[in-house]
């Protein structure tokens, strides 16, 4: 059964990883989606076949997140293609899942400049794409947020980006409260490591020292999020709002 049938759903930074896990599963229950991407067209065209070759619909939308007038630019596109294929420049679900990573920086060799990228991307874009989205939003949508489990687990390397992804889960938080007169949902779901493609996922020995630190011995796959992702959006989660999912693989057991 297409749970999301009729929906229409936004999902940030879908053109890999992540992100094109979770836009062709909701592809698959029905919705028809938005494919946020910031720069790679064929990337992103490669999202919309796999969920096309699934029997779902979808549509692109470029932007770069981070820079002046990214957002508006992005719900423009957004209301005009949902207008076009359903008749109404309507959304359902929000999943701020784009981000940019400090690639294991130590803390003292931060920039500035490093810095105010990771909050731009990380964490300003999400609570502006949340804003701006409350006009077109219906009643009875979701908010996903993509965390990290890194805002549970020490890792000094990376101290800025969980810095943002800390900031996510206070907009979930907050607006978990302020929206729930309109019987909205607003949840994150923080991933562990999972494999996006990157070329250190195509080291064998890498693989099996970063699969160590999941309960189950294995590296996540873009699937194991979007699962819980699908879960958040279906009119199943109703009764969740304003949690953290540890969608982790069991990293954060200790």
């Amino acid at each position: 059964m297409e749970k999301l049938a009729g929906k229409v759903a936004l999902v940030t930074g879908a053109s890999r990883g992540i992100g094109r896990a979770i836009a062709t599963r909701l592809g698959r229950d029905g919705a028809l989606v938005a494919v946020h991407y910031a720069q790679n067209d064929a990337a992103a065209a490669e999202t919309i076949a796999l969920i096309e070759a699934d029997g779902g619909s979808a549509f692109t939308i470029r932007a770069r997140l981070g820079t002046p007038g990214a957002v508006h630019q992005l719900f423009q596109a957004l209301e005009e293609n949902a207008k076009e294929r359903t008749g109404e420049a309507a959304l359902d679900v929000i999943v701020n899942n784009a981000g940019v990573t400090s690639l294991g920086t130590p803390p003292e060799e931060v920039t500035a400049q490093q810095f105010d990228e990771l909050y731009e991307v990380n964490a300003k874009a999400p609570f502006f794409i949340v804003q701006r989205g409350l006009r077109t939003l219906r009643d009875g949508g979701r908010v996903i947020n993509i965390s990290s489990g890194l805002t549970r687990f020490a890792h000094p390397d990376q101290v800025a980006y969980a810095m943002t992804k800390a900031a996510v889960e206070q907009i979930s938080l907050h607006f978990a409260r302020h929206l729930a007169d309109r019987s909205i949902t607003v949840n994150s779901v923080a991933p562990g490591i999972v494999d996006n493609g990157s070329a250190v996922f195509e080291n064998p020995e890498a693989v099996r020292q970063m699969a160590q630190l999941s309960a189950f011995k294995r590296v996540g796959e873009g699937r194991d999020v979007a699962d819980v992702v699908a879960f958040l959006a279906s009119p199943d989660a109703r009764w969740v709002t304003g949690a953290f999912i540890d969608a982790s693989g069991g990293t954060l057991l200790g």
